[in-house]
């Protein structure tokens, strides 16, 4: 077994060995903010990585506070630059989501909370791994990093995933696939909130003497939303308000919540000036706006597009298109692209439904990709 249609042929007789592996991980839930739930199955998933891949060369635990612990395996391989592969084990799903609606297979489809972001992903880089051994091909020494708060913008793990990537030779990102395309740019994500304060009066015996927090909010948000170039690839939305206490009380206070996204490092630069210049218009309110960025662009370099024609080479030899695309949204690739290293995402699942009832894989998406990242590592590993 030397060839990448071998390969897949392996992966396609272990289909149920996979599918019991994602099984099992999709019915331990990990919502991104129960450190408990997290805590159990980060330990799921470890002692899953050692009876399928054997003991690392070493690992690394770091605390999470209030969010999920990371480790970082190593494990050893030809060449002297490890590959990174990066996958998140929390989901955006509570507690309790799986009593009604389990893991289930109907044909091709797979369903279950979290088995599109990402649960599959991992079972992808772990059987790719374990069919280069099968096949005796040599694979790259790998760097896996597990972290258990990429839902909410990986703030703890941050600083690992950007000291992991450190001397590696690329970076393979196991997140869902967009409708089977890889993902070789994703928008940087900027996360603010805009502060207005007032004066507070009556109404309607005091007008004048109040001045409107709400008034000022109104006038930032149009400021902010006029900061939008859909032609760059910019988008800012308010997207949450509160503000005032009373209906017949000028307001003392309000706030909103501000998303944006761009495409290129000169467009949050744009951003920032643009944020930079709200100001109060009545002498008496203050408008402030406090946050920054909370992932970088992941711009599309010649590593990345050197790293994606590789892997749509090899899909070419098994009879497949590997598309690439560009997204609105951000993930841990953000993070290492942005320090200028060759990353390929949406590595993952071939399905629909991410943060969705109708989440799903497809079965064959995921034997062909399983298939696809073995021949990838293979790869990196020889060359």
């Amino acid at each position: 077994m030397t060839g990448i249609r071998e390969l897949h042929e392996w992966v396609r007789a272990h289909r149920d060995d996979l599918l019991a592996d994602l099984a099992e991980y999709v019915g331990i839930e990990t919502p991104s903010d129960d450190k408990e739930s997290l805590t159990r199955g980060l330990s799921w998933v470890d002692g899953w990585l050692r009876s399928r891949l054997g003991e690392p060369a070493a690992v690394r635990d770091f605390d999470g506070g209030r969010h999920g612990d990371i480790k970082v395996y190593d494990y050893p391989g030809a060449g002297e630059q490890p590959v990174l592969l990066l996958a998140h084990y929390d989901t955006v799903w509570p507690l309790g989501t799986l009593a009604g609606w389990p893991f289930t297979v109907e044909g091709d489809r797979a369903t279950g909370p979290g088995i599109f972001d990402m649960k599959s992903g991992l079972v992808h880089a772990v059987w790719a791994l374990r069919a280069l051994d099968a096949a005796g091909l040599p694979r790259p020494a790998v760097r896996l990093v597990l972290n258990g708060d990429e839902e909410l913008g990986s703030p703890a793990s941050r600083p690992v995933i950007e000291e992991a990537a450190a001397g590696t030779k690329a970076t393979l990102v196991f997140e869902a696939s967009a409708d089977g395309a890889v993902k070789t740019s994703r928008k940087g994500v900027g996360l603010f909130q805009v502060h207005a304060t007032g004066v507070e009066s009556h109404a309607g015996l005091d007008p004048t003497k109040g001045a409107s927090a709400i008034d000022e909010l109104a006038r930032a948000i149009l400021a902010l939303h006029a900061l939008t170039d859909l032609d760059a690839g910019t988008t800012v939305n308010v997207g949450v308000i509160s503000g005032g206490s009373r209906q017949n009380v000028i307001a003392g206070s309000a706030r909103g919540e501000i998303d944006v996204r761009v495409s290129s490092a000169a467009e949050a630069a744009r951003i920032d000036a643009g944020v930079a210049a709200i100001k109060a218009n009545d002498p008496r309110a203050t408008v402030t706006v406090e946050g920054g960025w909370n992932r970088p662009v992941m711009e599309r370099s010649d590593a990345i597009v050197g790293l994606y024609e590789l892997a749509r080479d090899l899909a070419a030899e098994m009879g497949v298109q590997l598309r690439e695309c560009s997204v609105g949204g951000a993930s841990d690739g953000n993070f290492v692209a942005a320090l200028g290293y060759a990353v390929l995402d949406g590595f993952g699942a071939v399905g629909d439904g991410a943060h969705a009832r109708h989440e799903h894989i497809s079965v064959e998406g995921l034997l062909e990709r399983t298939a696809l990242a073995a021949a990838v590592l293979h790869r990196l590993g020889t060359s």
